[in-house]
């Protein structure tokens, strides 16, 4: 997590808005999941480094949302089912999904259940499975119109947004900043509980900033990007990197393994590091706004420069 604080989020920020219950509460009835026992029998023999951990040594075998974009969807659409192909490709593996909801029971029924073997996006801190170095750094987002005179406002207690039409997600981070200070009067609040087959909170928040029903919305960062990218015209989304007191906000997000599977974690984490400009730009052809350490966006034009 950032700023060396380990305390989880009121809400998981890689699915906050898909039905899923908060993270604390998951958190206990998840973690029993890692802990299924599998017969050793069952257990595949190869000669890759993991490969003893892992049930078929020859498939990269993902454990994904089918329909959760921009991260992934049982079309191989999301920026995640890209990442999966990529890492596949590199260990000369075939590559297989088990495609579950993020609500409860996901990693007792995938990762756990050995049904797959990795969580493409998983953030560090979350005690239910193990996580791998991260591989990208994101945070919430404030989007609005270009021209509205928010495109600089980068903490939630700015004056610009005093008496502004706010949406935000129902029982999210963003929500105990505005309580704060004072600006759940004007807001527009959306179900952070949504069946992704007929509904999506992000597009909603998006349509009605559209219509100029509200000035702007506070998503997390890559549902920020990636609606706001897709909306005629694109909105502008800002990074809120200066919350610094109360509820996180930003966060490292990683690869999540079983707790035992050790070598297959360094695998995946030797595959993020050599393979990390690659992956950049794969998160930036999906608009996700990723930050350094400092807090500075990455971007297209920052990796140019790079040596």
């Amino acid at each position: 997590m950032t700023s060396g604080r380990s305390t989880k989020p009121a809400a998981t920020p890689h699915q906050v808005l898909h039905p899923v219950l908060a993270l604390a509460s998951l958190a206990g009835l998840l973690a029993c999941g890692l802990a299924a026992a599998w017969p050793l029998g069952a257990r595949a023999q190869g000669t890759d480094s993991g490969s003893l951990e892992l049930v078929d040594p020859d498939v990269f075998r993902a454990c994904g949302d089918p329909r959760n974009m921009p991260f992934s969807n049982d079309k191989g659409e999301g920026f995640e089912n890209k990442l999966a192909e990529l890492f596949a490709a590199k260990l000369g593996k075939k590559l297989s999904y088990t495609y579950f909801p993020q609500a409860t029971g996901f990693v007792r029924m995938t990762l756990g259940s050995y049904r797959c073997d990795v969580i493409i996006g998983f953030p560090l801190g979350d005690d239910q499975a193990q996580a791998t170095i991260p591989y990208y750094r994101t945070t919430y987002a404030l989007v609005t119109k270009r021209g509205s005179g928010l495109e600089d406002v980068t903490a939630i207690d700015d004056p610009k947004l005093k008496d502004k039409r706010i949406g935000v997600v129902a029982r999210t981070p963003p929500n105990t900043y505005m309580a704060v200070n004072g600006l759940l009067a004007h807001a527009k609040s959306y179900p952070l509980f949504v069946d992704t087959r007929t509904d999506s909170s992000a597009q909603a928040m998006i349509d009605d900033l559209t219509r100029g029903d509200i000035d702007c919305g506070i998503l997390w960062g890559p549902m920020a990007g990636y609606y706001a990218g897709r909306a005629n015209p694109p909105l502008v989304v800002v990074p809120l990197v200066k919350e610094k007191a109360g509820a996180q906000m930003t966060y490292r997000i990683g690869m999540g393994v079983r707790q035992s599977d050790q070598e297959w974690k360094r695998t995946l984490s030797r595959l993020i590091k050599e393979n990390q400009a690659e992956i950049n730009r794969l998160l930036i052809s999906y608009n996700i706004p990723i930050l350094d350490e400092t807090d500075k966006p990455i971007t297209a034009e920052t990796l140019s420069r790079q040596p």
